[in-house]
């Protein structure tokens, strides 16, 4: 499990940097990028607010808490870790190296990787990690994400590019950290 972990922590990773370079030092959205924001523009400012909310510190912070003391209450170490590390990490390395490192650049702000979207996905990717069902959760995860990119494009935070960078990053350094963190290996049965 920790090999599958880590490629996927690498290619995520990889598939950062190749978009990033793609869209380094720009100043205007691909045309993707457009074709998306104009097939969002019609939906209104009050849905965009509604959908952006997930990525807002003040749902992911608490989320983060829960999820932190859950594992501490069960004495899951590592798993607490990980939800306290996995978030922080990524959005230190987001905030102070990745976005002055590809310097692209939207109404005056640094924008890729997204770090809306990054926050978000950590999130999420340390709970399909740790809950159960994992494929429920993912995929509850997925619609989540999806709404809160519509309103991030459409109260014009990130273009799309952004965000798919932002999901790249995000679930490289949860699955990374998770493939090097030590965990519990249920002992054998004796009956």
């Amino acid at each position: 499990m920790n090999r599958i972990l880590a490629a996927v922590a690498v290619v995520c990773l990889l598939a950062t940097v190749a978009l990033g370079l793609v869209y380094a030092g720009g100043h205007s959205p691909g045309s993707l990028d457009s074709a998306v924001a104009g097939g969002v523009a019609g939906l209104g400012r009050t849905t965009f607010d509604v959908l952006v909310l997930p990525t807002e510190p003040y749902v992911l912070l608490p989320a983060i808490a829960v999820v932190t003391g859950s594992c501490a209450y069960l004495r899951r170490w590592p798993d607490a870790a990980l939800a306290v590390a996995g978030p922080a990490v990524a959005v230190g390395l987001n905030t102070w190296v990745l976005k002055p490192l590809f310097d692209r650049w939207k109404d005056g702000i640094l924008v890729y990787p997204s770090g809306h979207t990054v926050s978000l996905v950590t999130v999420l990717a340390v709970l399909v990690l740790l809950a159960r069902p994992k494929v429920l959760t993912a995929v509850l995860g997925v619609l989540l994400l999806c709404c809160a990119a519509i309103g991030m494009i459409g109260l014009g935070y990130h273009y799309l590019t952004d965000i798919v960078g932002g999901t790249f990053f995000g679930t490289a350094v949860v699955t990374g950290l998770r493939s090097v963190t030590p965990r519990r290996v249920p002992a054998p049965s004796a009956g």
